[in-house]
């Protein structure tokens, strides 16, 4: 499918651009231990977590939700840092959407604060001119409010110019919230047509890893 080449891109981080499943699954299971649940397994992990907290935790833990989501946040913290690691040729991919001139930004259900702290210990932060986390914007992803605050300033409003790069289903819904582009990079295997998750956000294009992409958009 040919598409129209973007003014914009806007990247979710988890598992789009960095290796964040082990440290997410650790630090889920070292709340889950404190507050008294059951552990999940990393499928279980990969499957299920999408939402941000303040949008997952409430449901999952009723009027606890909010002592949940400190004791993930500190165990989160604890490790984040330390096993940071990017996904293959993710550099090589934001470099190429920054030697092209295309405004960049992010926008990720991580807490705002961890992010930027991911971003700072990389040394990525001059590739994007905004980073927006969960709890930045009014609401969080599938929202179109974090996509309208990463390109404030821009101008370039949300639309067909704009490409929204991620890896899952709630990305794809968060671009044609805000009637963006949905680009679907790493994903399933065996066809999207077979994954329900993508049933009703169907991507427009779908790259099977980061470099991939980034010949697309050095062409």
């Amino acid at each position: 499918m040919s598409l129209a080449r973007p003014r914009a891109l806007v990247f979710d981080w988890d598992n789009t651009l960095v290796d964040s499943w082990g440290t997410i699954h650790a630090a889920l299971n070292t709340m889950f231990a404190r507050m008294g649940h059951e552990p999940w397994t990393l499928d279980e992990t990969q499957l299920k977590v999408r939402k941000s907290l303040r949008d997952a935790f409430p449901a999952m833990f009723g009027d606890r939700w909010e002592e949940a989501r400190d004791l993930y946040l500190q165990a989160f913290e604890a490790l984040h840092i330390e096993r940071l690691s990017p996904l293959p040729d993710a550099e090589v991919l934001v470099q190429a959407i920054v030697a092209r001139g295309h405004y960049l930004a992010l926008v990720s259900n991580k807490t705002g604060r961890l992010l930027r702290d991911e971003v700072a210990a990389l040394g990525w932060g001059h590739y994007f001119a905004k980073v927006i986390g969960a709890g930045d914007a009014v609401r969080d992803k599938p929202d179109r409010a974090p996509v309208d605050l990463a390109l404030d300033g821009s101008g370039i409003a949300a639309g067909p110019a704009v490409w929204f790069v991620g890896d899952t289903g709630i990305d794809m819904a968060c671009a044609l919230n805000a009637g963006c582009v949905p680009i679907l990079v790493h994903g399933p295997e065996g066809g999207l047509l077979r994954d329900e998750e993508f049933a009703d956000a169907t991507p427009a294009r779908h790259f099977r890893d980061c470099m991939a992409l980034a010949r697309e958009i050095s062409q």
